[in-house]
Formats: structure tokens, C-alpha cells, sequence
């Protein structure tokens, strides 16, 4: 997903270059909401990985 979200990034950054307005502002939405999406899991699997390893070492 943090793929997807850098090549929206990207896209947004040549579209800005061009001067394609519509398309920069559509793949720079895109790109920011993958990325919250993106941290939002990568936040809950540490601290359910952290909850899970402090069981299994005690």
C-alpha cells in the first residue's frame, strides 16, 4: 500500500511539472489518504505485536 501511495506522489509531482492541475490535485489526495491508511495499520501491528511479545516472553 505505501507503494501505491509513492507512485500517486509521484504522478502528482510530474502532473505539477506539466501543469496539469486536476490530475496533480487528484493524485496528491490519493497519495496522502494511502499513506494515513498505510499508518494507521503499521501503529495497530506494532502495538499488537508489543501487546503479543510481552505475553509470549513471560
Amino acid at each position: 500500500m505505501l507503494k501505491w501511495a509513492f507512485v500517486f506522489l509521484l504522478i502528482a509531482i510530474v502532473a505539477g511539472i506539466f501543469g496539469f492541475t486536476g490530475v496533480e490535485e487528484a493524485s496528491a489526495t490519493i497519495a496522502k489518504w494511502l499513506f494515513g491508511i498505510f499508518m494507521v495499520l503499521f501503529l495497530g501491528a506494532i502495538v499488537i505485536g508489543l501487546a503479543i511479545g510481552s505475553k509470549l516472553t513471560s
